[in-house]
C-alpha cells in the first residue's frame, strides 16, 4: 500500500508542476535557476527520450500500459520485504503513469527541468522522468546487494571464499 501512494506522489508532483509551466510560460521561455547549470524550461516533447520516435503515440500507450501492468505485478508479486525494491517500483510505476497522463491528455509530454552539465547541453525532462530515473537506480541497488547476499551466504554454506 505504501508503495502506491508513493506512485501516487509521484503522479500528482508531475501533473501539478507540468500544468504549472503549461499555464505560467510559453514554450521555449526559460528560466535561469542556477546560471549555466540549471534552468525552468517550457518544452514539449511528442517522443521518447532525447525526442526519438517522434509521433509514434500508439507504440508509447502499448508499451506504456505493458510496462504498468508488469510493474504492478512485481509490486505485488517480488516486493514483499523488499522495501528497496519496492520503492524502486513505486517511482518507476509513477513516473511512467505521469508522462501516460501527458500522452494521453496533452498528446505530448510537457518538460520543463534544462541543465547544462559540465557544458553539456541536457535535453528537457520532468519530473515523471526523473522518477523513472530514480527508479531504475534503485533497483540496480537492489540487484547489486542482492547479488552481494547471494555469494556471501553460498560462501558461508561452502566455507571458502574464491577469487
Amino acid at each position: 500500500m505504501y508503495y502506491y501512494l508513493i506512485a501516487l506522489f509521484v503522479i500528482v508532483l508531475d501533473q501539478i508542476t507540468k500544468w504549472l509551466i503549461e499555464k505560467n510560460m510559453y514554450i521555449g521561455e526559460s528560466i535561469p535557476i542556477i546560471d549555466k547549470f540549471l534552468y525552468i524550461t517550457s518544452h514539449r516533447n511528442r517522443g521518447a527520450a532525447w525526442g526519438i520516435l517522434q509521433g509514434q503515440m500508439w507504440l508509447f500507450y502499448v508499451i506504456t500500459v505493458i510496462v504498468i501492468i508488469a510493474i504492478m505485478y512485481y509490486l505485488y508479486k517480488a516486493a514483499k520485504g523488499k522495501w528497496l525494491l519496492g520503492v524502486s517500483l513505486a517511482f518507476m510505476l509513477g513516473g511512467a503513469i505521469g508522462n501516460f497522463i501527458d500522452r494521453v491528455v496533452r498528446k505530448e509530454v510537457v518538460d520543463f527541468i534544462h541543465t547544462f552539465i559540465f557544458g553539456y547541453n541536457f535535453p528537457v525532462f520532468n519530473i515523471a522522468d526523473s522518477a523513472l530515473v530514480i527508479g531504475v537506480g534503485l533497483l540496480m541497488i537492489q540487484m547489486l546487494l542482492e547479488e552481494r547476499a547471494s555469494k556471501e551466504k553460498s560462501y558461508g554454506e561452502n566455507g571458502t571464499h574464491h577469487s
